[in-house]
C-alpha cells in the first residue's frame, strides 16, 4: 500500500502547524508518531492507522489506552469527525495487538538485516563490545539475569513489553529472553514503536532515551 500523502485536515486536527497534532480527548499537541491516528471508513466505523497511511481525515490521541477508552466511552471520535463514527468497545485492545504486531515485526525484519544477536552469552559479549543500540528483555525472564545484562550498559535503552515466546516467535525460535539489536535506522524504529505500545502494556522497561545512530 501507497504512504498516504498529508490531507489538509492533518493540519487542522493537528493545531495548525504541521508538524504536531492534536489529542482529541486531552488537547495535548505531540509530534505525529507519538500518537495515534484513526480514520472513519465509509461505513461509519472507527479504523486504527498505526503506520498513519490510510486515506481520510486523520483523528489522533495521545498513545495510551485510557485516551482510546475515553474517546470511546465519550463518543469523541464522531465529534471529531463531525459524521457518524461508531467506535467498538474493545479499541484499546484492537490497536494494542496491532501495535504488537507492529514491533515485533520489526524485530523479525531486524533480524533478517543480520542486526539482531539473541542468547545470554551472545547479548553480554556484545554489550561489553559497545556494540549495541537497542536491549529487548522477556518480560517474564529471570528478573536476576535480566539484572545483570542491564548492568552492563546502564544507559542503553531496555524494552521489556513483550513474552519469551512472542519474542522467540519473532526470531524463529521457541523462546528468547535476551536480545541485542545494533544500532540503526531499525533500533530507532522499534524504539518508537514500542513507546507507543507501553501506553497499552505494562512492563519494567526503560523506554526513554535512544538507540545510536549509526547503521
Amino acid at each position: 500500500m501507497a504512504r498516504r500523502q498529508p490531507d489538509a485536515d492533518d493540519g487542522e486536527d493537528g493545531g495548525g502547524d504541521g508538524n504536531t497534532r492534536r489529542c482529541i480527548v486531552s488537547g495535548d499537541r505531540q509530534a505525529p508518531e507519538r500518537m495515534l491516528r484513526f480514520v472513519v471508513a465509509p461505513d461509519g466505523q472507527v479504523v486504527p492507522d498505526v503506520d498513519a497511511r490510510l486515506p481520510g481525515r486523520g483523528i489522533w490521541l495521545s498513545a495510551g489506552r485510557d485516551m482510546v477508552n475515553k474517546a470511546v466511552a465519550k463518543n469523541l471520535f464522531a465529534k471529531a469527525a463531525r459524521t457518524r463514527a461508531v467506535a467498538p468497545p474493545d479499541l484499546a485492545d484492537r490497536v494494542e495487538a496491532l501495535l504488537a504486531k507492529r514491533c515485533l515485526e520489526l524485530l523479525g525484519l531486524a533480524r533478517r538485516a543480520g542486526k539482531v544477536l539473541a542468547g545470554w552469552e551472545q547479548v553480554r559479549a556484545a554489550v561489553k563490545a559497545g556494540q549495541i543500540g537497542l536491549l529487548v528483555e522477556a518480560s517474564d525472564g529471570a528478573a536476576g539475569g535480566r539484572g545483570k545484562v542491564r548492568a552492563l550498559a546502564p544507559d542503553l535503552p531496555v524494552i521489556t513489553l513483550f513474552g519469551r515466546a512472542e519474542l522467540g516467535a519473532a526470531l524463529g525460535r521457541e523462546q528468547a529472553v535476551h536480545v541485542a539489536v545494533s544500532p540503526g535506522r531499525l533500533a530507532t524504529r522499534l524504539l518508537e514503536q514500542s513507546s507507543r505500545l507501553a501506553g497499552f502494556r505494562t512492563g519494567d522497561g526503560e523506554m526513554g532515551g535512544q538507540p545510536q545512530a549509526r547503521e
